[in-house]
């Protein structure tokens, strides 16, 4: 099959009614003071269609009060939404750091693009629905689990991003950055890496138009999900021993099997065929003798031969997004640190 020789590698050298405003002059505060007094089920007020119990008149006065209480507190929430936004910022504008330091990373070491590839996948792919354990935590950094037979060849990537984050928590000021999200985000930049360098090679070698086909009909858009899982925790301890295949020594089967074990089938497995093991083309000869998996062997194998590679790209980004989440509880204010308050005392007008 020819079209079998295309590589993802190969190209890397409110209901509340209204009340009428008052005069500012008029306004006056006045304390509310409540009683809590024992009320009987069978106390009523009136009688007939008419009758309503006391719980029933302290629930509307519960309502104003509350009411007022929520009136009353409208600056709270306004510094509460003025601090989100900031954290938010600080986050995004951390991220952006972290993605210029490892694409430079990367794009200074190309050979070694496969290696993270499969460094994230290994990473994540410890997790167990079961347990709800392991997943994309960090735990391949331990010298027990980079030494294990299905993570030979990996240390170099390792390396390259231990590197890297000496380098990310010096600059850092909302404390270092995780190994579970150093992993999964290096992954990433190499993913977006190796579509810049198909969409370079397309446009005959030149850089400056490739940057422009990638900007143009590249998928880079569909990130966003992946984004903002930002914030993992790195697990203290290495993962089970024998949660992940030797994927180069590993039939289709056995690779079908533990795909299924995380919630993912045929098409998820043939789209990550760039991260089983150091040798795409290899990987997908294997698995396009599956007749379940083949078929998305060829549907991706053809999207890779067009212009935009858009059924590959967005299928291989989503299933990176959900691999890389696996079990993780995100820590939205990971990274964030405390604004500096101005005296405004000091201040020369």
């Amino acid at each position: 099959m020819e079209a079998m020789g295309v590589s993802f590698l190969s190209t890397v050298p409110s209901l509340a009614t209204p009340t009428p405003p008052r005069r500012a002059n008029r306004c006056i505060t006045r304390p509310v003071f409540i009683r809590c007094n024992k009320i009987e089920t069978d106390d009523v007020f009136g009688s007939g269609e008419s009758c309503f119990r006391r719980r029933d008149v302290l629930g509307v006065a519960g309502a104003t009060i509350g009411m007022e209480l929520l009136a009353s507190s409208g600056s709270f929430i306004e510094a509460a939404s003025a601090a989100d936004l900031i954290q938010r910022r600080q986050r995004s504008e951390f991220l952006s750091s972290v993605r210029k330091t490892l694409t430079t990373a990367i794009e200074g070491t190309p050979d070694v693009i496969p290696s993270i590839l499969t460094l994230a996948l290994n990473d994540a792919m410890t997790y167990d629905q079961a347990t709800k354990s392991g997943g994309p935590n960090g735990s391949i950094r331990f010298s027990s689990e980079i030494s294990r037979p299905e993570n030979k060849g990996l240390s170099a990537a390792l390396r390259l991003l231990e590197a890297a984050k000496k380098e990310i928590d010096s600059y850092s000021k909302g404390g270092p950055i995780s190994f579970a999200d150093l992993v999964q985000y290096a992954a990433q930049g190499a993913t977006k890496a190796t579509f810049l360098a198909s969409a370079i090679r397309k446009c005959g070698g030149n850089e400056e138009k490739g940057r422009l086909l990638y900007t143009a009909y590249g998928s880079n858009g569909q990130w966003g999900l992946f984004d903002k899982q930002f914030g993992r925790t790195d697990t203290e301890e290495p993962d089970p021993e024998g949660r992940i295949p030797l994927w180069e020594k590993a039939s289709v089967q056995e690779m079908k099997d533990k795909f299924k074990a995380i919630g993912l089938g045929p098409r998820q497995l043939a789209v990550m065929s760039a991260f089983l093991g150091p040798d795409q083309n290899a990987t997908e000869a294997l698995l396009a003798t599956d007749p379940d998996v083949s078929p998305w062997v060829q549907k991706y194998q053809r999207s890779r031969e067009t212009l935009s590679q858009t059924d590959y790209e967005v299928d291989l980004i989503t299933t990176l997004t959900k691999l890389s989440s696996l079990g993780q509880q995100i820590n939205y204010e990971a990274y964030t640190y405390p604004v500096p308050k101005v005296d405004l005392s000091k201040l020369k007008l």
